[in-house]
């Protein structure tokens, strides 16, 4: 499936794909063209409806739009490839754009992770203190947020791709990887690449652990501050599509970012799977649990769809 290595010029990349997988490009290509019409479209609907209806102007759906423009970007920074890869044989990709995905596709992650507690920031305001709730989040504080995230990304990022970037890359380079993942581009190196994925594990670690500590601690706090069991049901009812989203990108990220860490412990197919179902599936299915589960974006989705019905 993939091209020749040696046909490859010395200044590119080949990626292979899913190893292992290679017989079967047709199902592997739908299913994840599947996911990524699904994230465009989707994605592309919260963002038009935020942005046209005057009704989604609070907080949340600001950070709701963040939210689905980051899901487009890293979808974007991969499935195209990966669908060359499958059902065109492209699978060379160039020198400077192998390091440019892998920027893209990770701090795209980290700025999930940092939105995904900015919106339980969101929810606990909510519940907590609803009579301040748009003065502590005003559209600057908002604002101020997403920033704060894309600069954390960026100061998780730049460090790593330079460690990646300074690795001599002397022999085949042959990605065994669907798309640039850090972990399997350094390891084509004929340097140690133990400094770079020290500081990626320790980095991730971090991120992910402060940010998965955080969301808790805000929803313990929720919890908390609503005395009795009903009052609880109906606070998690609130952030129930919250939740939803922080275990769609966590629980599976989590699982993936360590099977690529313990290497031949995990099968190769079932590493790179993880991989990219990790970037596509939450991509995918997040518009879909707030189209669902919040009445305001839902009822703004229908206004738009159906005009008439709507009114009516």
């Amino acid at each position: 499936m993939a091209s020749d290595p040696s046909n490859s010029s010395s200044s590119s990349f080949t990626l292979v794909g899913v190893p292992g997988l290679e017989a079967f490009p047709t199902c592997l290509g739908v299913l994840f063209c599947s996911a990524y019409v699904m994230a465009l479209v989707g994605n592309g609907a919260v963002l038009l409806v935020t942005g046209l209806d005057k009704s989604l102007r609070a907080p949340c759906h600001r950070l709701l739009a963040m939210l689905a423009a980051v899901d487009v970007l890293m979808v974007t920074a991969v499935v195209p490839k990966l669908l060359s890869v499958l059902w065109l044989n492209s699978a060379e990709i160039g020198y400077v754009a192998c390091f440019v995905q892998m920027f893209l596709v990770h701090s795209a992650t980290s700025e999930e992770s940092g939105l995904l507690l900015a919106m339980a920031v969101d929810r606990y305001v909510a519940v907590c203190h609803p009579l301040r709730y748009h003065s502590i989040l005003s559209a600057r504080a908002v604002a101020q947020m997403g920033l704060a995230v894309v600069l954390r990304a960026l100061l998780f990022m730049v460090p790593l791709t330079g460690l990646v970037t300074s690795l001599p890359y002397c022999g085949p380079r042959v990605v065994p990887h669907s798309y640039c993942e850090h972990q399997a581009v350094a390891g084509l190196a004929c340097a140690d690449p133990a400094p770079a994925g020290l500081y990626s594990v320790a980095a991730s670690s971090l991120t992910v652990g402060a940010d998965g500590a955080c969301i808790a601690a805000s929803y313990g706090r929720i919890l908390r501050a609503v005395p009795g069991h009903g009052a609880h049901r109906r606070a998690l009812s609130t952030c129930g599509c919250h939740l939803c989203v922080v275990l769609l990108f966590y629980l599976p990220g989590i699982v993936s970012v360590y099977a690529q860490h313990l290497g031949s412990a995990v099968p190769a197919p079932a590493r790179v799977l993880l991989a990219d179902l990790y970037l596509a599936l939450p991509a995918a299915l997040n518009p879909l649990v707030y189209s669902v589960r919040t009445r305001p974006v839902r009822r703004a989705l229908l206004r738009m769809l159906l005009p008439g019905k709507a009114r009516a």
